[in-house]
């Protein structure tokens, strides 16, 4: 079967409709977009510059992607369309033999063909840091999942089964994960014609509930862990004092721990610090007089560029792990991780009445929905505050003024 068996099939289905296929002359230039929909696989309206919009389907044949034009939606209904469409994605399914599955076949890579090919083609432009999680991901749980698995073929069931299956070995982050690798690797596949458009599985199958910490150190924490780490800034031992000295800048900053231990003395700008790269991409991180300060009485090691550096290999520091742990248990904090320093901060910045949007710019953080998530408040200041709003009605109902 052909793209002009197919154009047959889609004139002679007009014709039973009453439609003639002849209506309107065909579109001229580019179409901006297209709109795919939902319900029916296949089925789309293509959108031109001149405001014309035109019912196309799409489908498979001998492993290549055909698009035919059923005619402009001035003329023809939703339900006409969805009534051709219908007919011309089963002629196509049913029109295929023997020799044109096997040229499906050919041109069609397996799962693992194509994640190779995706991951040369797309790898090089991701951050070092993603690009290597990724591939640790693709590797341990993609890789192998699918080996009869062609990427035209692969189905609902088939992503659904393992994507349970992961969540049982590895847990529910490991397969969200996972399903995002899948998920954008697979609309590459359409937008290469490897798919059918608007036919990625992974759509239709939904995320493990994502566990959000709420911890953040109250005062009586953060004075424990202050008095631990001044402790080792005043020891003998420089590169503890080095570790020390991170750990707190984290505290007064909000950074991430890799933005701090990546920090050149080239970076720093008076009051700012110049990340030349973050989770976010470069970005400005403004300094108090106690951030400031900490930074300007960390000694320098000749030529190197690194602030934080270890006096023993006089390389950088590249892991805090080990030296929080020490911290963190002296000063009674079993449950908190590096990255709850974090948190410990946007939280304070929430409680001293700082705005969200002004809290995303601290963190460095792209949206305000990626903010919304620190923003957690103490019983105290949910007191304080329900205290407050209580006392405003009941002064207007006694007063009439608030």
């Amino acid at each position: 079967m052909t793209s002009l068996s197919l154009k047959q099939i889609v004139e002679k289905a007009l014709a039973e409709i009453g439609v003639s296929p002849k209506l309107a002359p065909p579109p001229k230039g580019r179409p901006r977009k297209t709109t795919w929909i939902a319900a029916e696989n296949g089925l789309g309206i293509r959108h031109y510059a001149s405001g014309r919009h035109v019912y196309i389907v799409q489908t498979r044949m001998g492993g290549s992607l055909r698009t035919i034009t059923i005619g402009p939606a001035s003329v023809i209904t939703r339900h006409q369309a969805v009534m051709v469409a219908r007919r011309v994605i089963a002629h196509a399914l049913v029109g295929h033999d023997p020799a044109t599955s096997r040229q499906r076949i050919r041109n069609s890579p397996r799962i693992g063909d194509f994640m190779r090919e995706y991951w040369e083609k797309c790898s090089p432009a991701w951050k070092e840091t993603t690009q290597e999680a990724a591939t640790g991901y693709r590797r341990c749980h993609i890789d192998e999942a699918f080996p009869e698995a062609f990427v035209d073929s692969l189905s609902e069931a088939e992503v659904t089964k393992w994507f349970v299956g992961l969540t049982d070995r590895s847990g529910p982050s490991a397969a969200n994960r996972c399903l995002e690798i899948l998920r954008a690797a697979l609309n590459k596949a359409e937008e290469w014609g490897y798919r059918i458009e608007n036919t990625n599985p992974c759509y239709a199958v939904r995320l493990n509930r994502k566990n959000h910490r709420n911890r953040f150190l109250s005062d009586d924490e953060l004075a424990r862990l202050g008095a631990v780490l001044a402790q080792a800034r005043e020891g003998d031992d420089r590169t503890e004092q080095a570790y020390a000295s991170a750990i707190l800048l984290l505290v007064l900053t909000g950074c991430r721990v890799s933005e701090i231990l990546g920090l050149h003395w080239s970076d720093l700008k008076g009051f700012r610090i110049r990340l030349r790269d973050s989770k976010t991409g470069p970005r400005t991180v403004w300094l108090g007089d106690e951030a400031r300060e900490l930074i300007l009485a960390l000694p320098r090691c000749g030529k190197n560029p690194w602030i934080f550096w270890n006096w023993r290999s006089h390389r950088p520091i590249h892991s805090i792990q080990g030296p929080w742990e020490k911290f963190r248990d002296e000063a009674r904090l079993k449950d908190v991780r590096l990255h709850d320093l974090r948190h410990t901060y946007a939280s304070h910045a929430v409680m001293g009445r700082e705005s969200l949007p002004m809290i995303g710019r601290l963190l460095g953080h792209a949206t305000v929905k990626s903010t919304s998530r620190y923003a957690h408040f103490d019983d105290a200041h949910l007191l304080d505050a329900a205290e407050a709003v209580g006392a405003a009605i009941e002064r207007a109902m006694l007063t009439g003024r608030v």
